[in-house]
């Protein structure tokens, strides 16, 4: 964990993990922590206490791991083309509930091949990223079929997808996306999509990604992208980086 302006982390978690893939942090630092790869888990860093939990056992790595605003767990089964759920509320710890995906992998609008990413707004709607089919995916509250609101097969399609990762919708709706195949970060906005971040074809220059799979804004704006490829994190600042260089995506 790094503060602000540090170069070094200023605690580092040790755990009993097994190629944890993607985590997810709430409001008052509780970290959630895939460990479904060899272990079948997800478990819970409690800030409080610092000791560890199992809230949540999965068939594989969640590549995706989202708490909504009712204290449900969202984990996407990259390996199983589906999504589960359970609330955090019950006590007893019983068998997921669907989510999202038939489990079998396909194109049609009830399935997934490769789910990665999720995000989970305010009103309950379930947004996957669908890597292999190059789209993203919205599940509106008990509806099993999804829409697809980015990539060529959307409704209005102003962008073409590559293995769309990582995903993020802000407060005004707006739509961010790890476009990982493309090597990019693009938004949406009024006039549809357009690149944020890897802008310049892939590569390690400062101004470059190869293979994004996750990012997060800070309260500035600022975007930080885990850039695996290149083996860093970047830091793309709001006005400098990003959004003061903004370019359509093609």
């Amino acid at each position: 964990m790094w503060e602000e302006e540090n170069i070094s982390p200023a605690k580092i978690i040790h755990g009993n993990f097994t190629n944890p893939y993607s985590l997810f942090v709430t409001s008052d630092g509780d970290i959630y922590i895939d460990d479904g790869f060899k272990n079948g888990r997800v478990q819970k860093w409690m800030v409080e206490t610092g000791t560890f939990d199992t809230v949540m056992n999965v068939k594989s790595s969640c590549f995706g791991l989202f708490v909504d605003i009712n204290d449900t767990l969202y984990c996407s089964m990259y390996d199983h083309d589906q999504v589960v759920k359970r609330s955090l509320n019950d006590s007893v710890m019983s068998s997921n509930r669907v989510a999202a995906g038939t489990g079998v992998w396909g194109s049609d609008s009830n399935q997934f091949d490769r789910p990665g990413g999720i995000f989970v707004d305010v009103n309950l709607d379930l947004y996957v990223t669908d890597c292999n089919n190059d789209r993203v995916q919205l599940f509106q509250p008990g509806e099993s079929n999804g829409i697809t609101v980015a990539g060529s097969t959307s409704l209005n399609p102003t962008i073409i997808l590559r293995c769309p990762i990582g995903i993020i919708l802000d407060a005004e709706k707006y739509l961010f996306i790890a476009d990982s195949g493309n090597d990019r970060i693009v938004g949406s906005g009024l006039n549809g999509f357009r690149c944020l971040v890897g802008c310049y074809g892939i590569g390690s220059q400062s101004n470059q990604l190869e293979y994004p799979v996750s990012f997060s804004f800070d309260h500035s704006g600022n975007i930080f992208v885990s850039d695996r490829l290149n083996d860093r994190i970047q830091k793309f600042l709001l006005m400098k980086d990003s959004f003061g260089k903004l370019k359509k995506c093609e």
